[in-house]
């Protein structure tokens, strides 16, 4: 009996000792505010993380969305709202953006006309995202059942504006899910995030953080550029707008600033090192996952290439087709490869296609690029597709097209593990020497795995990171004890201009006090002087 019981006291223990060490869990309800294309794929990762802790998740989503796509059985929840514009629209505004930085590519000579073609896109991305603002703020019988709700937190992508707008109505805090956005002024002017220009290269400058005297100039004039862009697009459309929604007046930025937590989507294996506050978190990679068996046929083909490997290819999710010309110059250069390829391509079958090459609609990039095979990784450098080639060690041939995809391939091209070439003058025999350079000589894939060694040594995951501080802001009703004071001081206040105007008064007094004795004791002495020769 006595051994019984002593059994029982010890089961008793470890039953209490693990119960404490579990601790207690607290389920969430968490509200999305979404943006469309590997935005959205990215922020995917993180909802399915939070359902699979035990957490509520439900996406607002407008009846025109490109890629977010609701389904009866998925775990997560979707609250779907009317636009009064068609898919179309959106299709139409990005086919601009891409034509944009294909024709007008900034350079010394373009960079004025090339923000401002920029800021027309801003515009017209601003007014499609106020309609998407008014079909939910003033939707009464939305915002009554999201009020009835019980939210906790809204996780917001800031490229589409307004979901701070609906946080603060709802009156929960909100966390921020970015790679930079479009002006890049807004992590710095209204998330106070240090920039010194002296080495921290704006967006899309595509510099590094090693410049010239020649690129420190054009690293400020983007500065500059870009501020310009913000203050005419994005606060002249906003500011006003968001004082009239919230009743008071306010600015767009002064709203930004209010993010309990910023996650950026890079990390230190891909960013230059630089200033950061303690409500930025870097969480790069966060979607990245070991490779899984590939299907059936597919992995059939990748072994046929035998000991040369294979090739992955994609130029992403937003570029639909390319031109008969363009894709034949493409697909003359993979002909020539000794590998096998594997092309994510939609368009019309090319004449050119040689036999190691495959078209799909549709490939598992992360398990190919995680497949002992794959040699090289042809891009055209979306932040998802980077991150997965660090995490596999792969290196990379960018053929960089907009947006941030520029300035992500000049950024593995400073640590070695990438060539690039340019879309708009691609020839056949620039593709071919680029992938046998990353493939035969071996620093391209020993810096490959030189970032892959860095990005997995980590504490904790990207992905986990992530949710512990969506996690943090919702069990502590926000984190204001990490947002800097820089929030409560005017423009010339974080400059010190006052500080400066005052000490310099002083110092002009002084001096003119100075001057003043010093003009009265020579003219004091000059008298005696004279005196004494009377």
């Amino acid at each position: 009996m006595a051994a019984k019981a002593s059994s029982s006291t010890k089961c008793l223990q470890l039953l209490v000792f693990q119960v404490a060490l579990v601790g207690p869990v607290c389920c969430g309800n968490v509200l999305v505010w979404p943006t469309e294309g590997s935005h959205w794929l990215n922020v995917q990762a993180v909802i399915r993380e939070l359902i699979r802790r035990g957490h509520s998740v439900t996406i607002l989503v407008s009846n025109a969305s490109l890629f977010i796509q609701p389904k009866a059985e998925a775990a997560e929840r979707f609250e779907i709202f009317n636009v009064p514009f068609q898919k179309d629209t959106i299709e139409n505004l990005i086919e601009g953006l891409v034509a944009l930085w294909l024709n007008n590519r900034p350079t010394a000579l373009t960079f004025w006309q090339f923000y401002k073609e920029l800021g027309k896109l801003s515009k017209s991305w601003h007014q499609l995202n106020r309609q998407m603002c008014d079909a939910v703020l003033t939707n009464q019988e939305l915002m009554a059942h999201l009020r009835g709700s019980g939210y906790d937190l809204l996780l917001s992508d800031p490229v589409t504006l307004c979901g701070d707008l609906v946080a603060l109505k709802l009156s929960v805090p909100f966390v921020y899910s970015l790679r930079f956005s479009p002006a890049s002024t807004v992590e710095r002017h209204c998330g106070k995030i240090p920039a010194p220009p002296s080495y921290t290269p704006a967006a899309l400058s595509e510099l590094t953080d090693r410049m010239s005297f020649s690129e420190r100039i054009k690293n400020i004039v983007s500065y500059h550029l870009q501020d310009y862009v913000f203050q005419s697009y994005w606060g002249e459309n906003w500011d006003q707008y968001y004082s009239e929604v919230l009743g008071r007046p306010t600015t767009l930025c002064e709203t930004m600033g209010k993010a309990e937590i910023w996650l950026i989507r890079t990390y230190w294996d891909f960013e230059f090192p630089r200033p950061f506050l303690p409500n930025f978190e870097f969480v790069g990679g966060l979607h990245c996952q070991p490779a899984k068996p590939l299907p059936k046929e597919m992995e059939e083909f990748v072994q046929s290439s035998g000991e040369h490997g294979v090739v992955v290819f994609s130029l992403g999710s937003m570029v639909y087709n390319l031109t008969d010309e363009k894709s034949n110059v493409i697909a003359r250069a993979l002909s020539q490869l000794p590998q096998k390829v594997l092309w994510r391509y939609k368009g019309k079958k090319p004449e050119a296609l040689g036999s190691n090459t495959r078209t799909y609609d549709w490939i598992p990039q992360n398990d190919l690029l995680g497949h002992p095979l794959t040699k090289a990784f042809i891009t055209h450098g979306g932040t998802n597709g980077i991150y997965e080639a660090i995490y596999h060690g792969i290196p990379l041939v960018g053929i960089p097209m907009f947006a941030d995809q520029h300035d992500n391939i000049a950024h593995m091209r400073a640590k070695g593990a990438a060539v690039e070439l340019d879309f708009g003058t691609l020839k056949t025999e620039d593709l071919v020497d680029a992938v046998n350079t990353v493939i035969n000589n071996s620093s391209y894939k020993e810096n490959a795995l030189r970032l892959s060694k860095i990005h997995h040594d980590q504490p904790i995951t990207p992905l986990d990171r992530a949710v512990f501080w969506i996690e943090f802001v919702m069990r502590h009703k926000g984190a204001k004890h990490l947002r800097p004071a820089a929030h409560h001081l005017t423009w010339y206040q974080y400059h010190c201009l006052d500080v400066l105007a005052f000490l310099f008064t002083c110092a002009a007094i002084a001096v003119f006090i100075l001057v003043k004795c010093c003009l009265f004791c020579c003219r004091k002495r000059g008298r005696i002087a004279k005196r004494k020769k009377e």
